[in-house]
């Protein structure tokens, strides 16, 4: 009987643990293939688990105004790369460079964030599969990201 009960735990905590893992990975929701870069105002930051979001305002040449959320890493990978919460404020003009959500929202996975200071952080969520996955801000993107209109 008590061995049924340890098999029955081990087989809950090893399927919680694959459905955790499986919430992470890029490929599900970003289009690897449709790299983007945003430069606009922040207008909001939300520091939540499992990822953080903020919301960059981008305004194309006929002045009209698009809200972009960008998704990033939870709070304790980005202040693990040097990139804290007060970093953000609402009115900076930011630069994200990232991958387009595959649905077509004003959605982007954010692998790199230019800070109003000039530092870049890598925002990717650690082992989610996607571009620059071994957490290089290099690696995230090529440098000929052409910005988004």
């Amino acid at each position: 009987m008590k061995s049924r009960l340890l098999l029955s735990s081990l087989g809950a905590l090893a399927l919680a643990s694959a459905s955790a893992y499986a919430h992470h990975s890029f490929s599900a929701e970003f289009d690897g293939n449709k790299p983007v870069r945003l430069v606009g105002k922040l207008t909001r930051v939300e520091w939540t688990n499992p990822h953080s979001y903020f919301y960059v305002d981008i305004t194309d040449a006929k002045g009209a105004v698009t809200n972009w959320g960008c998704e990033g890493a939870g709070p304790g990978a980005l202040s693990r790369r040097g990139f804290k919460k007060g970093d953000l404020k609402v009115g900076d003009t930011i630069v994200v460079d990232g991958y387009r959500a595959k649905d077509g929202s004003h959605l982007i996975d954010a692998r790199r964030v230019t800070l109003p200071d000039g530092r870049s952080i890598y925002g990717g969520t650690p082992g989610d599969g996607g571009p620059g996955d071994d957490g290089s801000v290099q690696g995230a993107l090529p440098n000929t990201v052409k910005p988004t209109k």
